[in-house]
């Protein structure tokens, strides 16, 4: 997978949303000249790219609840931790 530009590697999901909803609403206005609705493109792909990840990753976190033997949940396991 492409890594994100470094500012955007850094945000959080809630930040990186925000930053994609603005290109989207820029976009949308049709006030953009050309050159910069596509720079504003990428730049949106590149947050929305960051998004998927850090929900995949939250995914696979809640993928990895450990249950108990009668079904409740009774801990968490880190979803990176392969000696599972």
């Amino acid at each position: 997978m492409e890594s994100a530009p470094a500012d955007i590697a850094a945000l959080s999901f809630e930040d990186a949303l925000r930053g994609l909803e603005d290109v989207v609403r820029k976009l949308e206005s049709g006030d953009v000249p050309l050159d910069d609705s596509i720079t504003l493109y990428e730049r949106g792909e590149a947050l929305r790219k960051h998004c998927q990840a850090r929900l995949d990753a939250a995914q696979a976190r809640i993928e990895k609840i450990v249950a108990g033997p009668d079904g409740n949940a009774i801990g968490t396991q880190p979803f990176d931790d392969s000696s599972r």
